[in-house]
Protein backbone atom coordinates (compact mmCIF):
# COMPACT_ATOMS: atom_id res chain seq x y z
CA UNK A 1 0.00 0.00 0.00
CA UNK A 2 1.61 3.22 -0.81
CA UNK A 3 2.37 6.06 1.74
CA UNK A 4 -0.43 8.04 2.71
CA UNK A 5 0.26 11.61 2.40
CA UNK A 6 -0.68 13.68 5.53
CA UNK A 7 -2.80 16.48 5.51
CA UNK A 8 -1.37 19.81 6.87
CA UNK A 9 -3.78 20.78 9.46
CA UNK A 10 -3.27 24.02 11.52
CA UNK A 11 -4.28 23.77 15.20
CA UNK A 12 -7.23 26.25 15.74
CA UNK A 13 -6.81 27.94 19.11
CA UNK A 14 -9.60 25.69 20.18
CA UNK A 15 -7.28 22.99 20.26
CA UNK A 16 -4.59 24.78 21.30
CA UNK A 17 -6.74 25.86 25.07
CA UNK A 18 -7.66 22.12 25.25
CA UNK A 19 -4.24 20.70 25.39
CA UNK A 20 -3.13 23.00 27.58
CA UNK A 21 -6.21 23.25 30.05
CA UNK A 22 -6.13 19.30 29.28
CA UNK A 23 -4.43 18.73 32.90
CA UNK A 24 -3.59 22.30 34.05
CA UNK A 25 -3.00 22.23 37.56
CA UNK A 26 -1.95 19.05 37.79
CA UNK A 27 1.87 18.45 39.56
CA UNK A 28 1.76 14.37 38.97
CA UNK A 29 3.02 12.48 36.54
CA UNK A 30 0.84 10.94 33.79
CA UNK A 31 -0.21 7.66 34.61
CA UNK A 32 1.65 4.87 33.24
CA UNK A 33 0.53 3.85 29.75
CA UNK A 34 0.56 0.64 28.39
CA UNK A 35 3.42 0.07 26.21
CA UNK A 36 2.94 0.16 22.33
CA UNK A 37 4.38 -2.50 20.03
CA UNK A 38 7.78 -1.18 19.52
CA UNK A 39 10.55 -3.68 17.80
CA UNK A 40 13.09 -4.04 20.79
CA UNK A 41 16.60 -2.61 19.66
CA UNK A 42 19.51 -5.00 19.10
CA UNK A 43 22.79 -3.84 19.49
CA UNK A 44 24.66 -3.12 16.15
CA UNK A 45 28.58 -3.12 16.06
CA UNK A 46 30.34 0.66 15.26
CA UNK A 47 30.80 2.20 12.39
CA UNK A 48 33.99 3.45 13.63
CA UNK A 49 36.76 1.63 11.51
CA UNK A 50 39.78 -0.07 13.64
CA UNK A 51 42.97 0.63 13.13
CA UNK A 52 45.07 -2.07 11.93
CA UNK A 53 48.85 -2.63 13.86
CA UNK A 54 50.32 -2.25 11.09
CA UNK A 55 48.49 0.52 9.24
CA UNK A 56 50.33 3.81 8.11
CA UNK A 57 48.94 5.91 8.23
CA UNK A 58 45.92 5.18 11.40
CA UNK A 59 42.74 5.47 9.82
CA UNK A 60 40.95 8.79 10.77
CA UNK A 61 38.34 8.94 13.42
CA UNK A 62 34.91 8.66 12.39
CA UNK A 63 31.76 10.60 14.38
CA UNK A 64 29.34 7.86 15.55
CA UNK A 65 26.70 10.72 15.38
CA UNK A 66 27.48 12.20 12.30
CA UNK A 67 29.50 8.89 10.16
CA UNK A 68 31.50 11.56 8.95
CA UNK A 69 36.01 12.12 9.65
CA UNK A 70 37.11 14.03 12.36
CA UNK A 71 38.85 16.91 11.24
CA UNK A 72 40.27 18.67 14.50
CA UNK A 73 41.76 15.90 16.31
CA UNK A 74 39.56 13.43 19.03
CA UNK A 75 35.83 13.66 19.77
CA UNK A 76 35.36 15.43 23.05
CA UNK A 77 32.44 15.10 24.90
CA UNK A 78 28.95 16.44 23.16
CA UNK A 79 27.78 19.51 25.06
CA UNK A 80 23.47 19.27 25.14
CA UNK A 81 22.97 22.90 24.88
CA UNK A 82 19.36 24.58 25.15
CA UNK A 83 18.60 26.77 22.12
CA UNK A 84 15.98 29.60 22.57
CA UNK A 85 13.88 28.73 19.65
CA UNK A 86 10.66 31.95 20.15
CA UNK A 87 10.88 34.48 17.49
CA UNK A 88 12.42 36.78 19.20
CA UNK A 89 15.65 34.60 19.41
CA UNK A 90 15.76 33.76 15.79
CA UNK A 91 18.34 33.40 14.16
CA UNK A 92 20.24 31.84 16.22
CA UNK A 93 24.07 31.21 16.72
CA UNK A 94 26.08 28.00 16.14
CA UNK A 95 23.25 25.55 15.26
CA UNK A 96 24.61 24.48 12.17
CA UNK A 97 27.57 23.17 13.63
CA UNK A 98 25.37 21.04 15.87
CA UNK A 99 26.03 17.43 15.27
CA UNK A 100 22.21 16.43 15.55
CA UNK A 101 19.36 18.86 16.65
CA UNK A 102 16.00 18.28 18.36
CA UNK A 103 13.23 20.35 18.47
CA UNK A 104 10.02 19.64 20.67
CA UNK A 105 7.48 21.83 22.85
CA UNK A 106 8.43 23.85 26.08
CA UNK A 107 5.33 25.22 27.16
CA UNK A 108 2.23 27.55 26.03
CA UNK A 109 2.65 26.49 22.13
CA UNK A 110 6.58 27.02 21.99
CA UNK A 111 9.48 24.86 20.86
CA UNK A 112 12.61 24.24 22.32
CA UNK A 113 15.84 23.26 20.39
CA UNK A 114 18.34 20.98 22.04
CA UNK A 115 21.67 21.31 20.04
CA UNK A 116 24.30 18.22 20.46
CA UNK A 117 27.78 19.53 19.94
CA UNK A 118 30.81 17.63 19.53
CA UNK A 119 32.07 17.04 16.26
CA UNK A 120 32.65 20.69 15.73
CA UNK A 121 34.84 22.08 18.75
CA UNK A 122 35.55 25.65 17.62
CA UNK A 123 31.69 27.20 17.32
CA UNK A 124 32.20 30.65 18.38
CA UNK A 125 29.32 31.50 19.54
CA UNK A 126 26.10 29.33 20.65
CA UNK A 127 22.87 30.40 21.46
CA UNK A 128 20.53 32.27 22.81
CA UNK A 129 20.45 29.56 25.59
CA UNK A 130 16.93 28.94 27.26
CA UNK A 131 15.78 26.73 30.58
CA UNK A 132 15.72 22.76 30.85
CA UNK A 133 12.95 20.29 31.15
CA UNK A 134 13.41 16.79 32.58
CA UNK A 135 12.45 15.24 29.62
CA UNK A 136 15.04 17.85 28.07
CA UNK A 137 17.60 16.50 30.49
CA UNK A 138 16.82 13.44 29.32
CA UNK A 139 17.47 13.54 25.65
CA UNK A 140 20.45 15.54 26.43
CA UNK A 141 21.91 12.73 28.30
CA UNK A 142 21.38 10.48 25.82
CA UNK A 143 24.15 11.13 23.92
CA UNK A 144 26.31 11.83 26.77
CA UNK A 145 26.15 15.40 26.96
CA UNK A 146 27.04 17.85 29.61
CA UNK A 147 23.55 19.81 29.84
CA UNK A 148 23.75 23.47 29.21
CA UNK A 149 20.97 25.66 30.59
CA UNK A 150 19.98 29.11 32.21
CA UNK A 151 17.55 27.78 34.90
CA UNK A 152 14.76 25.34 34.43
CA UNK A 153 11.43 23.83 35.51
CA UNK A 154 11.07 23.07 39.28
CA UNK A 155 10.90 19.44 37.90
CA UNK A 156 14.11 19.49 36.11
CA UNK A 157 15.88 21.11 39.14
CA UNK A 158 15.27 18.28 41.43
CA UNK A 159 16.39 15.71 39.01
CA UNK A 160 19.32 17.86 38.48
CA UNK A 161 19.98 18.50 42.26
CA UNK A 162 18.93 14.71 43.33
CA UNK A 163 20.95 12.67 40.79
CA UNK A 164 23.69 15.19 40.84
CA UNK A 165 23.76 15.72 36.98
CA UNK A 166 26.87 16.68 35.54
CA UNK A 167 25.10 20.69 33.74
CA UNK A 168 26.28 24.21 33.85
CA UNK A 169 23.85 26.64 34.58
CA UNK A 170 24.11 30.35 33.80
CA UNK A 171 22.08 31.48 36.71
CA UNK A 172 24.00 28.54 39.00
CA UNK A 173 27.38 27.47 39.47
CA UNK A 174 28.57 28.16 35.78
CA UNK A 175 27.42 31.32 35.53
CA UNK A 176 31.01 32.86 34.42
CA UNK A 177 31.19 30.85 31.27
CA UNK A 178 28.42 32.77 29.80
CA UNK A 179 27.48 35.97 28.38
CA UNK A 180 24.76 38.44 27.47
CA UNK A 181 24.65 39.93 24.03
CA UNK A 182 23.64 43.68 24.14
CA UNK A 183 22.36 43.88 20.70
CA UNK A 184 19.14 41.68 21.75
CA UNK A 185 17.18 42.04 24.81
CA UNK A 186 16.58 39.54 27.51
CA UNK A 187 15.81 36.36 27.73
CA UNK A 188 16.78 36.26 24.41
CA UNK A 189 20.46 36.75 24.61
CA UNK A 190 22.22 34.62 26.63
CA UNK A 191 25.51 33.29 24.61
CA UNK A 192 28.16 31.04 25.21
CA UNK A 193 30.48 29.20 22.85
CA UNK A 194 32.21 25.68 22.69
CA UNK A 195 35.76 26.51 23.94
CA UNK A 196 34.23 28.65 27.54
CA UNK A 197 31.71 25.54 28.03
CA UNK A 198 34.32 23.06 27.89
CA UNK A 199 36.55 25.37 30.00
CA UNK A 200 33.89 25.28 32.91
CA UNK A 201 33.33 21.74 32.63
CA UNK A 202 36.91 21.23 33.02
CA UNK A 203 36.84 23.54 35.98
CA UNK A 204 33.77 22.18 37.61
CA UNK A 205 35.36 18.41 37.49
CA UNK A 206 33.05 16.90 34.88
CA UNK A 207 34.34 13.95 32.97
CA UNK A 208 35.91 14.78 29.54
CA UNK A 209 35.28 11.81 28.00
CA UNK A 210 32.34 9.38 28.47
CA UNK A 211 30.41 6.42 26.13
CA UNK A 212 28.88 8.18 23.30
CA UNK A 213 25.66 5.88 21.57
CA UNK A 214 26.33 6.53 17.96
CA UNK A 215 23.89 5.37 14.44
CA UNK A 216 24.82 3.67 11.77
CA UNK A 217 25.42 4.85 8.42
CA UNK A 218 25.21 3.63 4.91
CA UNK A 219 27.26 4.91 1.71
CA UNK A 220 26.83 8.47 0.87
CA UNK A 221 26.62 7.92 -2.89
CA UNK A 222 23.92 5.05 -2.39
CA UNK A 223 20.01 6.03 -3.23
CA UNK A 224 17.75 4.72 -1.37
CA UNK A 225 16.12 1.42 -2.48
CA UNK A 226 13.05 2.05 0.16
CA UNK A 227 10.22 4.69 0.36
CA UNK A 228 7.92 7.27 -1.51
CA UNK A 229 9.61 10.21 -2.90
CA UNK A 230 9.35 13.38 -0.28
CA UNK A 231 11.15 16.41 -2.05
CA UNK A 232 9.70 18.35 1.02
CA UNK A 233 7.68 18.38 4.73
CA UNK A 234 6.06 20.68 6.76
CA UNK A 235 5.89 20.49 10.22
CA UNK A 236 3.08 21.82 12.67
CA UNK A 237 3.61 21.98 16.27
CA UNK A 238 0.71 24.48 17.64
CA UNK A 239 1.20 27.90 16.74
CA UNK A 240 1.58 29.63 13.08
CA UNK A 241 4.80 31.04 14.52
CA UNK A 242 6.57 27.65 14.87
CA UNK A 243 5.94 26.17 11.48
CA UNK A 244 8.59 24.22 10.10
CA UNK A 245 9.49 22.83 6.39
CA UNK A 246 12.05 21.05 4.73
CA UNK A 247 13.60 21.39 1.13
CA UNK A 248 15.43 18.67 -0.67
CA UNK A 249 18.77 20.13 -2.88
CA UNK A 250 19.71 17.74 -5.02
CA UNK A 251 22.82 19.19 -5.05
CA UNK A 252 23.76 19.68 -1.03
CA UNK A 253 22.02 16.17 -0.63
CA UNK A 254 20.72 17.47 2.57
CA UNK A 255 16.81 19.04 3.82
CA UNK A 256 16.98 22.40 4.04
CA UNK A 257 15.11 23.60 7.04
CA UNK A 258 12.46 26.79 7.03
CA UNK A 259 10.61 28.43 9.61
CA UNK A 260 7.47 30.36 8.93
CA UNK A 261 8.32 30.05 5.24
CA UNK A 262 11.79 31.76 5.35
CA UNK A 263 15.25 29.79 5.09
CA UNK A 264 16.38 28.84 8.61
CA UNK A 265 20.03 30.66 8.60
CA UNK A 266 22.88 30.55 10.98
CA UNK A 267 23.02 33.98 12.66
CA UNK A 268 27.10 33.32 12.86
CA UNK A 269 28.19 32.43 9.48
CA UNK A 270 24.80 32.98 7.40
CA UNK A 271 25.06 28.96 6.36
CA UNK A 272 21.39 27.02 6.22
CA UNK A 273 20.53 24.91 8.66
CA UNK A 274 20.18 21.63 7.39
CA UNK A 275 20.20 18.13 7.63
CA UNK A 276 20.51 14.35 5.80
CA UNK A 277 18.33 12.97 8.08
CA UNK A 278 14.94 14.36 9.03
CA UNK A 279 13.77 12.15 11.67
CA UNK A 280 9.51 13.48 12.73
CA UNK A 281 8.17 11.04 15.88
CA UNK A 282 4.99 11.00 17.59
CA UNK A 283 5.01 11.12 21.40
CA UNK A 284 2.37 11.70 24.06
CA UNK A 285 2.56 15.01 26.10
CA UNK A 286 0.57 16.28 28.83
CA UNK A 287 -0.02 19.85 30.27
CA UNK A 288 1.25 19.66 34.03
CA UNK A 289 0.25 22.77 35.57
CA UNK A 290 -1.24 26.71 34.97
CA UNK A 291 2.20 27.44 33.47
CA UNK A 292 1.74 24.98 30.69
CA UNK A 293 4.68 22.71 31.26
CA UNK A 294 4.61 19.64 29.49
CA UNK A 295 5.89 16.28 30.35
CA UNK A 296 6.66 14.45 26.81
CA UNK A 297 7.34 10.74 26.93
CA UNK A 298 10.54 10.17 25.27
CA UNK A 299 10.84 6.67 26.07
CA UNK A 300 7.90 4.63 24.82
CA UNK A 301 8.19 4.53 21.25
CA UNK A 302 5.91 5.18 18.40
CA UNK A 303 5.11 6.64 14.96
CA UNK A 304 7.53 8.41 12.78
CA UNK A 305 8.92 9.12 9.42
CA UNK A 306 12.39 9.30 8.10
CA UNK A 307 13.22 11.88 5.27
CA UNK A 308 16.69 11.06 3.74
CA UNK A 309 17.55 12.11 0.12
CA UNK A 310 14.31 12.73 -1.16
CA UNK A 311 12.36 9.96 -0.16
CA UNK A 312 10.48 9.19 2.79
CA UNK A 313 9.96 6.11 5.19
CA UNK A 314 7.12 5.14 7.39
CA UNK A 315 7.94 2.93 10.57
CA UNK A 316 8.49 3.72 14.50
CA UNK A 317 10.96 5.21 16.23
CA UNK A 318 12.05 3.45 19.64
CA UNK A 319 14.28 3.45 22.18
CA UNK A 320 16.26 0.88 24.57
CA UNK A 321 17.53 2.10 28.11
CA UNK A 322 20.44 3.99 28.31
CA UNK A 323 20.03 4.97 24.52
CA UNK A 324 19.43 7.35 21.99
CA UNK A 325 16.13 7.95 19.35
CA UNK A 326 16.60 5.54 16.47
CA UNK A 327 14.41 4.73 13.62
CA UNK A 328 12.88 1.29 12.95
CA UNK A 329 11.48 0.71 9.32
CA UNK A 330 8.56 -1.48 9.22
CA UNK A 331 10.77 -4.90 8.90
CA UNK A 332 11.83 -4.75 12.29
CA UNK A 333 15.64 -3.17 11.45
CA UNK A 334 17.08 -0.45 12.25
CA UNK A 335 17.10 2.17 9.45
CA UNK A 336 20.25 3.54 7.96
CA UNK A 337 21.27 7.29 8.57
CA UNK A 338 23.36 9.12 5.58
CA UNK A 339 26.62 10.90 7.07
CA UNK A 340 25.73 14.22 7.94
CA UNK A 341 23.73 16.05 10.85
CA UNK A 342 20.60 14.86 11.53
CA UNK A 343 17.43 16.87 13.00
CA UNK A 344 14.49 15.25 15.12
CA UNK A 345 11.51 16.81 15.59
CA UNK A 346 9.22 15.41 18.51
CA UNK A 347 5.15 16.14 17.70
CA UNK A 348 2.67 15.61 19.98
CA UNK A 349 0.14 12.38 19.19
CA UNK A 350 -2.99 14.56 19.99
CA UNK A 351 -5.20 14.78 17.97
CA UNK A 352 -3.52 12.41 15.74
CA UNK A 353 0.54 11.93 14.63
CA UNK A 354 -0.45 12.44 10.86
CA UNK A 355 -2.54 15.95 11.98
CA UNK A 356 0.97 17.16 12.56
CA UNK A 357 3.16 16.42 9.00
CA UNK A 358 2.27 17.37 5.69
CA UNK A 359 4.40 16.05 2.82
CA UNK A 360 3.25 17.96 -0.14
CA UNK A 361 2.92 16.08 -3.58
CA UNK A 362 5.38 17.72 -6.06
CA UNK A 363 4.49 18.12 -9.86
CA UNK A 364 7.02 15.11 -10.51
CA UNK A 365 5.59 12.99 -8.13
CA UNK A 366 1.90 13.26 -9.75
Amino acid sequence: MPLNRYPSRMISGILLAALLLSACGSENPAPEAAPTAVPTLSPLPSTIPETSPTAEPAAQQVSGLTGLPVQEGSLPRPLAVMINNAPAARPQSGISEADILYEVLAEGGITRIIGIFQSHTGVVKIGPIRSIRPYLIDLGESYGGITVHAGGSPAAYAILQRQKKEDMDEIGKAGAYFWRDKERKAPHNLYSNAAKLREGAAKLGYAESVGVPGYQFTDPDFLPTEGEAAAELNVNFLLKSYTVGYKYDVQRRTYLRSVNGKPHLDLNNNSPVEAANVMVIGADHKVLDDVGRLQVDVELGGEALLFQRGTVLKGKWARNPGDIIRFVKTDGTEALMYPGVTHILIVPNNPTFNSHVEVPVSPSQG
